[in-house]
């Protein structure tokens, strides 16, 4: 089996990892990053990004991040394919396995795993993901100005969504499988409060329905049996987020939902040496632009780690 050593592992593709692969390269850290299963993140799978500061045009996603992923390349980071499957932290340096076979010490890593939004599971829904099918409103809300739009669930993270919406939509439906919402009392206040909000009790989706051009509306049940459509432009599902950090939870402090705890404003975990940057440790904002300005923080923190 293969071994080598590095000073700085970053583990992770999207926004963070290419950040810090960029400023790990600048401090001389020589950083070896692997991508895993989704090199570019989870931002790839959007389509023009209209908020990302610098391109008042907006940008493609995938554009975005081939441009990070160069910048890194360019300044000396080892960027590669492959996943890191087996972690050891409890040793020095720290110990990794890639792919099953390669065998990789650290002195430092960064762990930018990021976090997979949580789909409901209908083919439908992966068909047309990107295509009117979306897990984050803010990201791709702005496409929808004056059209009707579903968001599914009924906790916080979907009042908020639907709130969101409501300012740039036509008409916002909320898909809600029970007769009540799990969120705060003060989101629900909000959604009540919200005229252009209509709220669709007791109800679960049987598929999300379109053409080639993409969404059109979605096939709903009730709990009663009773089926009926209703016509969208936007499918939104806001019934969570899995930040993907199982791999490292032996040793990683983490929150009730398996977010990475980091140490105040700054990337340092519980353990000496490992930091953490993007959305695996971030459950509240889930932009690209606060994944890369995470990821610039992590490295200069390694920085100071690796030179003390």
């Amino acid at each position: 089996m293969e071994n080598q050593h590095v000073k700085c592992l970053i583990i992770g593709g999207g926004p963070a990892g290419y950040t810090a692969a960029i400023y790990a390269s600048r401090a001389a850290l020589e950083p070896v990053l692997y991508e895993g299963n989704e090199p570019g993140g989870q931002l790839t799978t959007t389509t023009v990004i209209e908020n990302f500061p610098g391109f008042p045009g907006g940008v493609d996603a995938n554009q975005l991040m081939n441009g990070m992923r160069e910048q890194a390349v360019k300044l000396g980071a080892d960027i590669r394919r492959g996943v890191v499957t087996e972690v050891d932290l409890g040793s020095r340096p720290f110990a990794f396995t890639v792919d099953g076979e390669k065998r990789i010490s650290a002195d430092a890593v960064i762990i930018a795993t990021g976090a997979t939004a949580r789909y409901l599971g209908l083919p439908s829904e992966q068909k047309f993901k990107g295509m009117g099918v979306s897990a984050c409103a803010t990201c791709d809300g702005f496409f929808y100005r004056k059209k009707d739009v579903a968001v599914v669930g009924g906790g916080d993270t979907a009042c908020e969504e639907a709130t969101y919406l409501a300012g740039l939509c036509r008409k916002v439906y909320m898909i809600v499988r029970r007769d009540a919402l799990r969120a705060s009392e003060a989101m629900q206040q909000r959604v009540r409060n919200t005229a252009n909000i209509e709220i669709l009790w007791n109800c679960n989706t049987r598929e999300v329905l379109g053409d080639a051009n993409g969404v059109t509306g979605v096939s709903v049940i009730r709990k009663d049996g009773e089926v009926f459509d209703i016509a969208v432009d936007g499918f939104f599902v806001a019934i969570g987020h899995h930040p993907q950090s199982d791999l490292f939870a032996k040793w990683i402090d983490t929150d009730e939902n398996g977010y990475i705890v980091t140490n105040g404003r700054d990337s340092r975990t519980n353990i000496e040496g490992v930091f953490a940057a993007g959305d695996v440790q971030d459950p509240h904002y889930r932009q690209a632009i606060n994944a890369a300005a995470s990821g610039c923080r992590a490295a200069l923190d390694a920085e100071k780690y690796l030179k003390r």
